[in-house]
């Protein structure tokens, strides 16, 4: 089990990160949208504003993150000074293969919880955690062949 964990430490603590963040934007995302609803009854808007605030929530936790995980990767062990090459090094693989996993979950939680908002057999908040839910089986799968494919692990 050590051996696993030390060949895919990067992989479980990059997944770790992206649950942790995804946790609160999931919550943070639902309370919004109910009390969204409240105020408008446009599911179009309702659905594009609450993933807003959902990314609002994701990426800077998941910035800080993913850094506490990583820093000791962004400096030279001998010298303590910081590998600014690396971190754009890093910031361009993490942009690459976050763009398409991205997408991908945008266009599935709007179009999934814009529907179940459309039928009305569920909540506003219930909506919102179904498309959530199924978004991001998706991009767990597509995040993590992208981060395979730019090879944000290696070297």
């Amino acid at each position: 089990m050590r051996r696993f964990y030390q060949k895919y430490r990067n992989y479980i603590l990059l997944n770790r990160n992206i649950l942790i963040s995804g946790v609160f934007a999931f919550f943070g995302g639902a309370l919004f949208t109910q009390l969204y609803s409240q105020y408008d009854s446009n599911n179009l808007a309702n659905s594009i504003v609450t993933l807003a605030v959902e990314y609002g929530i994701y990426i800077p936790l998941f910035a800080i993150l993913f850094y506490l995980d990583n820093k000791d990767r962004y400096y030279d062990q001998v010298t303590g000074r910081k590998l600014s090459g690396r971190i754009k090094n890093d910031i361009k693989k993490l942009a690459a293969a976050f763009s398409i996993s991205e997408l991908i979950f945008s266009l599935s939680k709007i179009a999934i919880h814009y529907q179940l908002l459309q039928v009305s057999a569920v909540e506003p908040y219930q909506a919102s955690m179904i498309g959530s839910l199924t978004a991001w089986a998706i991009f767990l799968i597509s995040i993590n062949l992208s981060v395979k494919a730019v090879k944000l692990f290696r070297g």
